[in-house]
């Protein structure tokens, strides 16, 4: 019997697994991942991007798991070689009103911590960003930088297995049984037993929180963004990051370039409804996950809220003359022949009924199980803090 199983080898399931073992180096830990290798979902098609945590409510979990996964990230990479760069990002205001919302940007990230944060004028931003010339205000983030997530996560696999960990790849867990002082973890290849179950099931988190016996208030609405990438000639164009003020009505960054750390410049996401939890293509269907998205009083009501933005975001997944027009915002002389297409994440967002969005991590406990029902970015930076936080968690159940 093991002591801990975790379902999910994304990052987070991985980091989580790798913090039990260091904490409690004699546990019996065994991650269980669908998939046939590891972060194969939203940590393996992301845009790398090391996030400072200049955005996020002080005092929340992102704020602090933040600020904390970011020293543990760097220290990480460090001590394991593994490539990184803090090239650093500028948040570009293109019109007046978007100053207000830069300020208030501004006001978060010194809260929470961040140092050098400096302000740019128009002289400025083209001085660290020389064809940004759309631009009228922004903060330059020294913190931010690049990585590959993937090789991150292969070397928390390495660590793991050397340190007696267990992993399982290519069973998918299909149910969770109650026995008396333990769990039945049932996948397509078995069944597992153990003390305690730790959900870091993205994507299938509320769905694995329910077989939990949990009680949540919310469902896993899948969003893809889309990418483009800048083709050889035009990657002149991009130094760093280079982000747009962000809608305060609408939950999502916008479009934006980021420099990638094995070469190359990516340009997005958009934001639209995924029609499938693994609708990594337009093409990708899953009728009854459609089905459940679309008649889901929360979804129901964010598209009622934002039907304007939404259909823009659709209409700008199909049009690629719409998506270059909103990149030249930032870019004015990138054309449409500098961009090829690229991939594309889904982004696992916890939805409440009422139509809000989770907006901060959200962990939950019961008898039997820790569910992570909500980790979108900046999970992958944070991953290191996250699993000390949801280790911690185990520990107290397994006390």
């Amino acid at each position: 019997m093991q002591d801990v199983i975790i379902v999910g080898g994304g990052i987070v399931g991985l980091a989580t697994a790798l913090k039990l073992l260091e904490q409690r180096p004699n546990l019996k830990v065994q991650v269980i991942e669908k998939e046939k290798g590891p972060a194969k979902h939203q940590t393996g098609n992301n845009s790398g991007v090391i996030h400072s945590g200049v955005y996020y409510k002080p005092g929340s979990l992102k704020a602090t798991n933040c600020k904390r996964g970011y020293d543990m990230l760097l220290e990480f990479c460090e001590t394991h070689a593994i490539p990184y760069d803090l090239c650093g990002k500028i948040i570009v205001a293109t019109e007046e009103w978007e100053k207000p919302i830069l300020q208030g940007i501004y006001d978060r990230g010194v809260e929470n911590g961040l140092d050098g944060l400096t302000w740019l004028d128009k002289e400025g931003i083209l001085e660290v960003e020389p064809h940004v010339t759309g631009g009228i205000k922004a903060i330059r983030v020294p913190q931010a930088g690049i990585v590959n997530y993937k090789r991150v996560s292969e070397k928390y696999v390495e660590l793991i297995e050397a340190a007696g960990g267990t992993l399982t790849f290519g069973q998918k867990v299909i149910g969770l049984d109650e026995r008396k002082g333990s769990s039945i973890v049932k996948t397509t290849g078995g069944d597992f037993e153990t003390k305690l179950v730790v959900n870091c099931g993205g994507l299938y988190s509320d769905r694995l929180a329910k077989m939990s016996e949990q009680s949540i208030n919310m469902k896993i609405v899948p969003f893809r963004g889309e990418y483009y990438e800048l083709t050889e000639d035009a990657e002149h164009l991009v130094k760093g990051l280079i982000y747009p003020v962000p809608d305060p009505a609408f939950p999502f960054l916008g479009v934006h370039f980021t420099r990638m750390i094995e070469g190359g410049v990516e340009a997005g996401p958009n934001a639209v409804l995924a029609f499938a939890r693994e609708g990594y293509k337009k093409s990708i269907i899953n009728l009854p996950e459609l089905f459940e998205s679309l008649t889901y009083s929360g979804f129901i009501k964010i598209a009622l809220r934002h039907w304007k933005q939404g259909s823009y975001e659709m209409y700008r997944s199909f049009s690629k003359r719409a998506f270059v027009n909103a990149l030249q915002k930032l870019i004015p002389e990138i054309e449409s022949k500098q961009l090829k297409r690229g991939g594309a994440g889904v982004r696992a967002q916890a939805v409440q009924p009422d139509g809000s969005m989770v907006d901060d991590f959200l962990i939950l406990e019961n008898k039997h199980a820790i569910n992570v029902c909500n980790a979108p970015s900046p999970a992958a930076t944070s991953s290191l803090a996250i699993g000390e936080t949801v280790s911690g968690i185990a520990l107290k159940h397994l006390a």
